[in-house]
């Protein structure tokens, strides 16, 4: 009895001593067939790390004001009569917008008018007299005097009643109206907002350092969020004399066209002052960058010789320093030389020394000027 179980643990020790041991040989070979096994390449694509001439710029953020501005109002109190524009409509110079009630005004015309005629005639009928010696010097002087207070009264209503009308002083867009008919406003009261958009002025400001390299006619590119896609040129057409002493920083004003009246005042918009002098320059693809607390980097596609002796390219990751952007590129200042490849899409996905396959169709077309557009 005994030796027959002697034998059965015999027999079960064997059994799994061979299971065991070709669990162990698999075991060996997927871990050495894992060691001379290489996980697939990246796909990526890649661009060239460009020498150019880099545009030096000076970035600040300004605010919008028309060339010309006014807030219309009243010269004289009064009721209004009748309201000659539409609110945010185009008027030219000289259109009529506001009417008041000027009947007290035309009779105080009509009478200055009589009294002018009255005195014309007795100025003519004494100036023959005293041609003629018959009248005094004195009397012909105040007849003179007379007539011309007449005059003078008469021309003081015709101002008074002109000024019951109001008019455009220039040609522009109106804002929101104020006033409504039949108000009753007085001197000073407000009417409407007149603004000529176009052109437009920008002012913004730079810091002292700065005040060297302005000049009076140097270009500047404006965008807004207002106006998502679009660049607006002008240039440079007053810079103050004076630094303000609490900012240390100098007031600069550029004049830009403004034809279809997008820009209105008060906006704020972002502006680069571009100045002549242009430095050489290496350039990169931004997303080519992968931006970190310790460092920024790239990863630049290089020729690798295999053990087989075939060449493959893979990704070495190089921190680089950067600079000024512009548009889709950035500037390096160190790290990168001319003529090297770098990886420009699927950054994320890349590791040091990983094997990466070049996939140049479905990048995309990079622009220092992009030209966005707002779906």
């Amino acid at each position: 009895m005994k030796k027959a179980i002697f034998f059965s643990l015999l027999g079960l020790l064997a059994i799994i001593a061979v299971l065991g041991g070709g669990k162990a040989l698999q075991i060996k070979a997927l871990i050495a067939a894992g060691a001379n096994s290489s996980p697939p390449p990246t796909t990526v694509s890649s661009e060239l790390v460009t020498q150019t001439e880099w545009e030096a710029t000076l970035h600040a953020v300004g605010a919008m004001e028309a060339a010309q501005g006014v807030l219309l109002t009243a010269d004289i109190g009064g009721r209004i009569s009748s309201i000659d524009f539409t609110a945010g409509g185009q008027v030219q110079a000289g259109d009529l917008l506001v009417v008041q009630e000027t009947q007290s005004e035309r009779s105080q015309l009509d009478a200055t008018e009589v009294d002018m005629s009255l005195s014309k005639r007795n100025l003519n009928r004494v100036s023959k007299l005293y041609k003629q010696k018959l009248v005094s010097r004195s009397e012909f002087d105040a007849a003179s005097a007379a007539y011309q207070s007449a005059v003078a009264r008469n021309e003081s209503a015709m101002v008074m009643l002109s000024k019951k009308q109001i008019v455009a002083p220039f040609s522009g867009r109106l804002g929101l109206r104020l006033v409504n008919v039949g108000q009753n406003i007085t001197a000073g009261t407000p009417i409407v907002s007149l603004q000529a958009a176009d052109p437009m002025l920008l002012n913004f400001s730079l810091p002292q350092q700065n005040l060297s390299k302005l000049k009076s006619g140097y270009e500047v590119r404006v965008t807004s969020d207002a106006a998502p896609g679009r660049t607006f040129t002008g240039s440079i057409t007053a810079i103050n004399t004076e630094i303000d002493p609490d900012t240390r920083s100098v007031s600069v004003q550029a004049t830009l066209a403004n034809p279809d009246g997008v820009l209105l005042p008060g906006m704020f918009a972002s502006v680069d002052v571009v100045l002549p002098d242009k430095t050489p320059a290496l350039i990169i693809p931004i997303t080519s960058v992968s931006y970190a607390s310790f460092g920024d980097s790239v990863f630049i596609i290089e020729e690798k010789q295999t053990e087989e002796n075939d060449t493959q390219l893979v990704a070495r990751q190089q921190f680089v320093q950067l600079g000024a952007a512009r548009g889709d590129f950035v500037t390096v200042v160190d790290g990168l030389e001319a003529g090297q490849r770098v990886a420009s899409a699927g950054v994320f996905k890349l590791r040091n020394g990983a094997s990466v396959a070049l996939n140049e169709e479905v990048k995309s077309e990079l622009q220092l000027e992009p030209n966005l557009t707002d779906n």
